[in-house]
């Protein structure tokens, strides 16, 4: 389970900001939307959502933390010596644009608490650190250091991070440019395999990778135990779908390495393009008689297409206890059925593997629907200099926001901020119509 995110000097991030999923002392929808770990003395938050204006950094917090994760999942193999680290720091001032970014994550795992980070410029790493607590040492006890990492000096915990590590050290075997964790990870080292296999867990949907996004989504399809789960999410959406099938694109998986799965991406992209939609046909006496098969690209709505796109993302977090994150989850799709997908997370019915949602979104009828608590609410606001912050509505005072306040109505006046300052659009150049030459109809 995630805990908290922080990112420092990342595209519109300038100064740190943290993401939290820890649950403030309020006792509102406890009983779904919070998870307590009491080992840990932990309350989580099963869900979170942010809003703000256009260009404030709402999508950038997503992207920060999808870099994170592909940092980690792929330096130690897609990149060479010398290569940039893909890295984009803040670039409004003259300053931070020369200074490393960091990136900081914590998070639950085989009932340990983690603290993993890093510091990266355009070409190094320059600082790198893990640490770890254990349940039954995390009151009367710190966080014990697994490994700490200042440019290529790498000081480890023998006895807690050890094995492969040794070797790497010594021979310094870990580039410049790529991460420790990751390294250790390729050469089987036993806890930054289970670390990477957490961070595997993390489903970013930005639409970034839009083949990669779908792929879930069409392999639940060939799944014959999968499939009537995706066929249920689809039916409760009410979207009058008898049957999906599947594409006939043989899958790439043949056993040879695919490191950067561009094989997968076309295999998702061919495979998509052949989906038929099956629907019921009916006479003219409203009787059925039989089913007809549309394909996907060509005969259906975009957001038909999207909820198809969502159902195995959303599934198989729910099944697996993984961390969804979806940037503008609200697009082409009714406020209702974003709601439904909201409650699917944070009912302890459906969700009985503790899976987490975060999303951004424009859609204030969330904020009335009852769905989320005061810290889960979160808004990024950027200031005359581009720089974003980052807060929470649990942030406010109580005696400014109070749980039985109407939140929608409160934030569309701006009342919490993070909503656009807009200039006068009736000061904007009039249309002379008269003077403007009309198009003449060409006869030809």
């Amino acid at each position: 389970m995630l805990i908290s995110f922080s990112v420092r000097n990342f595209r519109t991030f300038r100064d740190k900001v943290e993401w939290s999923l820890i649950a403030s002392p309020d006792k509102t929808r406890e009983e779904d939307n919070v998870i307590d770990v009491p080992e840990f003395g932990l309350r989580l938050l099963k869900s979170a959502v942010v809003y703000g204006a256009n260009a404030s950094g709402k999508s950038k917090l997503i992207k920060a933390l999808g870099y994170m994760q592909w940092f980690v999942m792929d330096s130690s193999k897609n990149t060479q010596i010398g290569e940039s680290t893909g890295v984009e720091p803040f670039m409004l001032n003259d300053i931070s644009v020369y200074e490393s970014s960091e990136f900081e994550i914590q998070f639950m795992c085989k009932n340990k608490l983690y603290r993993y980070g890093f510091e990266v410029s355009a070409l190094h790493v320059e600082a790198e650190w893990l640490f770890m607590r254990s349940a039954k040492t995390v009151r009367n006890k710190p966080e014990v250091e697994l490994f700490y990492r200042s440019g290529q000096e790498i000081n480890f915990n023998s006895k807690q991070f050890g094995g492969i590590v040794g070797e790497l050290v010594k021979n310094n075997a870990v580039r410049d440019n790529a991460l420790l964790l990751s390294v250790a990870a390729q050469f089987n080292q036993v806890q930054a395999k289970v670390i990477l296999d957490w961070f595997f867990g993390i489903t970013i949907l930005s639409g970034d990778d839009e083949d990669w996004e779908k792929a879930l989504t069409l392999l639940l399809i060939r799944n014959p135990d999968q499939k009537p789960r995706i066929l249920d999410f689809l039916s409760s959406a009410d979207l009058d779908i008898e049957d999906v099938r599947q594409g006939k694109q043989k899958h790439p998986d043949d056993g040879k390495p695919d490191e950067t799965g561009e094989r997968f991406r076309r295999w998702a992209k061919r495979e998509q393009s052949d989906v038929k939609v099956q629907r019921r046909l009916y006479s003219d006496n409203r009787e059925s008689v039989g089913f007809i098969d549309f394909n996907l690209n060509w005969h259906e709505s975009a957001g038909t297409r999207k909820m198809l796109d969502l159902a195995g993302p959303v599934l198989s977090s729910l099944r697996l206890g993984w961390v969804l994150v979806i940037d503008e989850l609200d697009a082409r799709l009714h406020p209702n059925l974003v709601s439904k997908i909201v409650q699917l997370f944070n009912s302890k019915e459906t969700n009985p593997n503790n899976a987490q949602l975060l999303f951004n979104t424009h859609d204030t009828n969330l904020l009335t629907s009852g769905n989320f608590r005061r810290d889960q609410i979160w808004f990024t606001e950027k200031n005359r200099y581009g720089e974003a912050t980052l807060y929470s509505l649990a942030d406010f005072k109580t005696d400014v926001v109070k749980k039985n306040d109407d939140f929608e109505a409160n934030y569309v006046r701006g009342k919490y901020g993070a909503v656009p300052y807009l200039g006068d659009f009736n000061a904007l150049p009039k249309a002379n119509s008269e003077a403007e030459p009309k198009p003449q109809a060409s006869h030809e």
